[in-house]
């Protein structure tokens, strides 16, 4: 069957897609107009927009509407949804340019590396490190754009809590995924590529899967690519 170029760019999944790249400078907005009420709303819609990563795919396989511009837009909007967040976090001084800067190096190695697999008829499936980056990477950003300190009070307890404090220390956790999770995406990378008998070596760490050949059925879990992650239209899911 034909493609439609246009039928494709705007079917469900696909719209969902493209909405929350335009949410994009919605968050960035209200971010660089800093006070309460602007964080409030920024966070909300940062939030909104990454925590809805999911559900593009999962319309795209419950409809069957999985297409090429899908797969190119998917991953495509979750990193862009993390760095635009970060770099402006850089800019008004709410976490170290260093920190970014190992972050995108991180997933422009991984993103190499995925591609040469894919061009050499390999699957490296996404694993739990990834997963648990890109959760404490979503906390930790929505905590930094919220930035200031509010009090809490409860029943048995009250406190201040400092927003960007919390943010801080939940993105450098989520910095050591991402290098553990892209160590062992390179050593799977290695392992997958190098073998001599066509298969993959088996992993030293229970419970990882090993590379798959492109069309095979999906493993379970697996090494992180360490995401946004996701596509969960292009297999890397948690990456």
């Amino acid at each position: 069957m034909r493609r439609s170029l246009r039928r494709e760019f705007l079917n469900l999944p696909n719209a969902i897609t493209l909405t929350r790249i335009a949410l994009i400078p919605v968050f960035l907005w209200f971010t660089y107009f800093e006070s309460r009420v602007d964080s409030f709303i920024a966070a909300l819609v940062y939030a909104v927009t990454s925590a809805t990563d999911f559900l593009d795919g999962w319309v795209a396989r419950r409809k069957n509407l999985v297409t090429v511009i899908g797969k190119f837009l998917d991953p495509l909007a979750d990193k862009l949804i993390v760095m635009a967040a970060l770099v402006m976090l850089v800019h008004l001084g709410r976490v170290g340019a260093w920190v970014v800067i190992v972050i995108m190096a991180r997933e422009f190695i991984v993103t190499g590396l995925r591609t040469i697999a894919m061009s050499e008829g390999l699957v490296i499936p996404a694993g739990q490190e990834g997963k648990f980056k890109t959760a404490l990477q979503l906390a930790g950003t929505s905590f930094l754009l919220l930035h200031y300190t509010y009090p809490i009070d409860g029943w048995l307890f009250s406190f201040d809590l400092d927003a960007n404090r919390v943010g801080t220390w939940l993105i450098y956790v989520s910095l050591v995924f991402s290098v553990v999770s892209a160590v062992f995406y390179f050593r799977d990378f290695v392992r997958a590529v190098y073998r001599e008998d066509g298969r993959a070596a088996p992993s030293a760490s229970e419970g990882r899967e090993t590379a798959q050949p492109a069309g095979a059925a999906p493993p379970i879990s697996g090494h992180a690519t360490g995401g946004t992650h996701h596509s969960s239209r292009t297999g890397s899911e948690g990456a």
